[in-house]
């Protein structure tokens, strides 16, 4: 008997009919894996309003939302297969391809996935954190997903980054816990100036900003005397912010700066400038004093200078903004909560 070739075995397949069975099994799983992907969505759109109003445990709803949602698609998938007719049991050999694939050009897509199972459960990195990495950027971590993880800046900018970087390289958590952060402010004032008024000015403007939390035993604000020499006297400020302005740690360092400067420009103290010695021994046929004459350099009169209004700090009112924000945002969750359980 004659082998049939590949053509003449299709052509008996399509005459059969056969072909019209295995186009309803195709429709049946091409179903099953939409209704898969629907369920997924829908899950993820409940857990992220769910998310979004609690209070606590919002980062364990994150993991549930993430798992949940892989583990619907791929039984959804294996289910579509099946109903195609395709044994599952045969597919070793097909395993055994892909794992070469994957050992060979998937390798990139394997590590950044694997990377984000593990930031999904890691304590460390959760989505709601305020982040820096090495390179200075700064955000609040919004998603983590199957390749990337999604930062959003305090400049309202998306940015997207592989899940294996934040495994490898150093970040800073800003937001790790519900504690306050200490910060340190630098600034330099003329040498001749007086070191307790300057630290009583400084003190006093720190203190008024509507941020700075109150002194107690383990914390205080502070001024510290750093550095002197020819160009002047070096101090920080060390103060402890509240834990919401942790968040905006650009505009909280430039509100404590314009606040310091403004409070020692009122109180007349100088900033520091370098200072250049230049000694004349001669000039013009001239030696000592009747050189240093020539100069014209006779003590004059200060120059009366009007006393300067105080400028608002832009900055200061940005963190503050923030905060009244983010209050009333949680307020208005809570009311809405509150009117759908009326509701229901």
């Amino acid at each position: 008997m004659a082998r049939k070739t590949p053509l003449e075995n299709a052509h008996e397949w399509i005459e059969s009919g056969a072909w019209l069975g295995f186009g309803g099994r195709l429709l049946t799983a091409f179903a099953i894996v939409g209704i898969a992907y629907l369920i997924a969505r829908l899950l993820r759109f409940g857990l992220d309003r769910l998310r979004a109003r609690a209070r606590v445990g919002a980062p364990l709803i994150y993991i549930i939302e993430q798992i949940a949602s892989y583990a619907i698609i791929v039984v959804g998938v294996l289910a579509a297969l099946t109903t195609i007719g395709l044994d599952l049991g045969s597919l070793t050999i097909f395993a055994g391809a892909v794992g070469v694939g994957l050992g060979l050009g998937l390798q990139g897509v394997v590590k950044e996935f694997v990377s984000g199972l593990v930031l999904i459960f890691d304590p460390a990195i959760q989505v709601g954190d305020f982040v820096e990495l090495e390179s200075g950027l700064r955000g609040e971590v919004v998603e983590i997903g199957a390749r990337a993880t999604r930062m959003r800046t305090n400049d309202d900018l998306n940015v997207v980054i592989p899940n294996s970087k934040l495994m490898q390289s150093q970040v800073v958590n800003w937001t790790y816990s519900d504690e306050t952060r200490r910060i340190r402010v630098p600034f330099s004032v003329s040498g001749d100036a007086d070191k307790a008024l300057v630290r009583d000015v400084v003190l006093a403007a720190a203190r008024a900003l509507p941020f700075s939390l109150p002194d107690d035993h383990d914390r205080k604000t502070q001024v510290w005397l750093i550095g002197f020499g020819g160009d002047g006297m070096d101090f920080e400020l060390i103060v402890w912010p509240t834990p919401q302005s942790s968040r905006h740690p650009a505009a909280m360092s430039a509100a404590y700066t314009w606040a310091i400067h403004e409070a020692l420009r009122a109180a007349g103290i100088g900033a520091a400038a370098p200072q250049v010695e230049l000694s004349v021994r001669g000039l013009f046929g001239r030696e000592g004093d009747r050189a240093v004459s020539m100069l014209n350099l006779a003590d004059q009169a200060p120059v009366q200078r009007r006393a300067a209004e105080p400028v608002p700090n832009d900055a200061a009112s940005a963190v503050f903004d923030e905060e009244i924000r983010s209050d009333r945002a949680r307020a208005e969750s809570r009311t809405s909560r509150k009117r759908g359980e009326a509701a229901a």
